[in-house]
């Protein structure tokens, strides 16, 4: 595990972020940079930190630990539905195969919880009994287990709103995927949580919820593309701890994105207007989770790139776009 003084060290670095040479059609996401040549996409994933649909400011290291176990969790899961992941040339780049994204995520939750409008807890402390089409007994408290994982689909969000909610039901009548691929990533993404589940376990976590994006291949499969199981795409909570904290109407100890968005709502802000900046103390906070995480699932310790951020990416978008060229 990395130093406090050592996370405060970089984040100078992270600040500053990593000044990226435009080669070929390129977009700028949230918290990565996504360049496209031909078939295959060159994903290269930053410190920015996206919380509340905002851009909030950075954690350090973030990008490697997202890149990192984002493969490690592709590897662990090959078993039950192929990726679109080629190789990982560098801590921070994935080389992707082009897939078409479908336009439905898949969201599945373990745990009735969450802070936004659309969160299981938010909506049943209203008195909602009946949420995404699924039904809901009373007596539940926050933080509870549910009794099965539950699919929630969701679609992208519009003019920088929370993700819309819609139901399983809704995905086939509006004519979002076939029923033939919503049973597919239906059937794949309880495949996954179960195996993230146990994975967790494993290591100390509890895999609460999370998000997976789906897209269709060339060849008309459909495959698990984005990332996986990640501090961003997930939430994960201290297995230990989570018990005694229920029981004392505590927060359970998380260790993912949702530290951050348990700061801001403290703090007053909801995702309305402009956040503050990610003060560099909690900023330093977020890094020791985010890597005690990737440490926890993979039974590996974490070890920054030898190699300055910026230099090491160009040269290998640089060697990508060049050996794509010759092909």
């Amino acid at each position: 595990m990395l130093s406090e003084s050592n996370l405060y060290a970089a984040l100078p670095d992270a600040l500053a972020g990593v000044d990226l040479p435009f080669l070929g059609a390129r977009t700028q996401g949230k918290v990565r940079d996504i360049y496209r040549h031909d078939d295959r996409l060159l994903l290269v994933t930053t410190d920015r930190l996206s919380a509340f649909d905002r851009i909030l400011g950075v954690v350090p290291y973030k990008g490697q630990v997202l890149t990192q176990l984002a493969a490690w969790w592709f590897a662990q899961t090959q078993d039950i539905i192929g990726n679109h992941l080629l190789d990982v040339p560098d801590p921070n780049v994935t080389v992707a195969r082009l897939c078409t994204p479908l336009s439905v995520e898949v969201v599945v939750r373990g745990y009735i919880t969450g802070v936004t409008s659309t969160a299981l807890w938010h909506q049943y402390s209203l008195g909602n009994r009946t949420i995404y089409g699924i039904e809901f007994p009373d007596g539940l408290r926050k933080n509870d287990a549910l009794s099965t994982p539950i699919i929630t689909p969701t679609t992208k969000a519009r003019d920088g709103g929370h993700d819309e909610r819609i139901t399983s039901a809704e995905v086939v009548e509006q004519g979002l995927v076939t029923v033939s691929i919503w049973e597919q990533v239906s059937a794949a993404a309880i495949a996954l949580f179960t195996r993230g589940q146990t994975l967790a376990r494993r290591g100390g976590l509890i895999l609460v919820d999370t998000k997976y994006e789906f897209g269709l291949a060339p060849d008309g499969a459909v495959v698990l593309i984005d990332e996986v199981h990640t501090p961003d795409s997930s939430r994960f909570w201290i297995a230990a701890t989570y018990a005694d904290r229920i029981a004392a109407g505590q927060e359970p100890d998380n260790f993912d994105k949702e530290f951050i968005r348990l700061y801001y709502v403290a703090h007053g802000y909801r995702g309305e207007g402009e956040p503050f900046p990610l003060p560099p103390d909690l900023a330093v906070q977020a890094a020791a989770r985010y890597i005690r995480t990737y440490e926890m699932l993979t039974g590996e310790s974490f070890a920054p790139g030898a190699w300055p951020a910026g230099p090491r990416i160009e040269a290998t978008l640089r060697q990508w776009v060049v050996g794509m060229e010759r092909r």
